[in-house]
């Protein structure tokens, strides 16, 4: 995303190199490839290093996590997806327009994720995982009426799950846009939230 009034970063990312050997196999556990290689998000984890205290921990946590919810990576990408839309963060969207190819969400399905209008995504699951995570951004709850709708299609494990990858990454998204942290080369011409 670019800053048109602050261009570069509010903090320099530590290099990548400086992961200690516990961090880095913590992340060779993600799932997938598309953060790894070429789309490893080196610059928001150099930031995070800021803190050596709390990103070990962090990272345990959320790679932990993705591998152990009750949601598919499908499912946890497209929540991602809309999350990075929510938050207007094209780091988080254009490192995960990656994984969500991988993982089979084509280009009808990211545009209605950009649009918040979920007609092109087949599934009435994901359908109401979306609904989930717009409740939790637009409203900071979901209320009664829709739980009760989005209990006819998801479990309580579902619902619990979904609140807990929207709150990973309202860390990642408020990280990336107030730290104004640069999108790496590599991903740079991906399609951003725009288009």
């Amino acid at each position: 995303m670019t800053y048109p009034d602050e261009p570069v970063a509010r903090i320099a990312p530590l290099p990548a190199e400086q992961l200690t050997p516990e961090q880095v196999a913590i992340l060779e556990r993600i799932p997938g490839k598309g953060l790894k290689g070429d789309g490893f998000p080196r610059n928001v984890l150099g930031v995070l290093m800021r803190n050596e205290d709390t990103l070990g921990p962090f990272l345990d946590y959320w790679v932990t996590s993705k591998s152990k919810l009750g949601l598919t990576v499908r499912e946890q990408e497209l929540v991602i997806l809309r999350m990075a839309v929510h938050y207007r963060s094209d780091y988080v969207w254009k490192h995960h327009v990656k994984v969500g190819r991988e993982f089979g969400i084509v280009d009808d399905e990211m545009d209605a994720l950009r649009a918040g209008a979920y007609a092109a995504i087949a599934s009435p699951r994901e359908r109401a995982l979306l609904e989930a995570v717009d409740a939790c951004m637009d409203r900071r709850s979901i209320p009664a009426d829709l739980w009760r709708a989005l209990r006819a299609t998801l479990s309580e494990r579902d619902l619990v799950d979904t609140i807990a990858l929207v709150s990973q990454y309202v860390l990642f998204a408020l990280a990336n846009v107030c730290c104004q942290v640069q999108v790496e080369d590599a991903v740079a011409g991906l399609p951003g939230i725009e288009g």
